[in-house]
């Protein structure tokens, strides 16, 4: 695969989680990340500038929907309605195929790896904040807004594990949403 060939950013993410799962993080260096892709080092540093990156590739565009989804929901919906509309809209966008495939591979990978696990919290943390943000946009109060944010996270956690790990021909979306409703309530549980 020559290196200007398009689509060197996600051949860099899926050769890492693989090597990572094959070999260990610590193990595996930039360059045999940039081989196993079919690009050049300085190819990798254009799109990342550590390994440690990788695992967060596309947090930006995770954050973004996650808060267009949101900001999008009809004005008398509850914080809890908003969360789902915007992790229906993750879902929908990175809910294919392919990503079901990869799952199982990127789960290990961070299991595997104590510097991936923490690198993994700080996602978790940052679209919390960006549901959050959103949240608030919309008149939420701060705390009501952050704990509609935390459950969003978890929500879109164990959604997207039960996905991957599914046999059945549910997507993405479904598997966020029930967790959502089960989050809702075990949350009311709580007295």
């Amino acid at each position: 695969m020559a290196r200007w060939e398009p689509g060197a950013r996600e051949r860099l993410v899926v050769a890492a989680v693989d090597l990572f799962t094959e070999q260990g993080y610590d193990a595996t260096t930039v360059q045999q990340i940039a081989e196993r892709a079919g690009v050049t080092k300085s190819t990798f540093f254009r799109h990342f500038t550590e390994k440690r990156e990788l695992l967060v590739a596309g947090q930006e565009a995770l954050s973004r929907l996650l808060a267009e989804g949101i900001a999008e929901a009809p004005d008398d919906a509850s914080p809890l309605q908003a969360v789902a509309a915007g992790l229906e809209r993750v879902s929908i966008a990175m809910g294919g195929p392919r990503n079901r495939e990869f799952a199982p591979r990127l789960k290990a990978a961070v299991a595997a790896s104590a510097e991936l696990r923490e690198r993994d919290a700080l996602k978790s943390v940052s679209l919390a904040a960006a549901m959050t943000t959103a949240l608030t946009a919309r008149g939420v109060p701060d705390s009501t807004a952050a704990i509609a944010g935390e459950l969003g996270v978890l929500a879109f956690k164990r959604g997207y594990a039960a996905w991957a790990d599914g046999d059945g021909d549910g997507d993405l979306a479904t598997y966020t949403l029930a967790a959502l409703d089960e989050l809702r309530t075990a949350s009311a549980a709580l007295g």
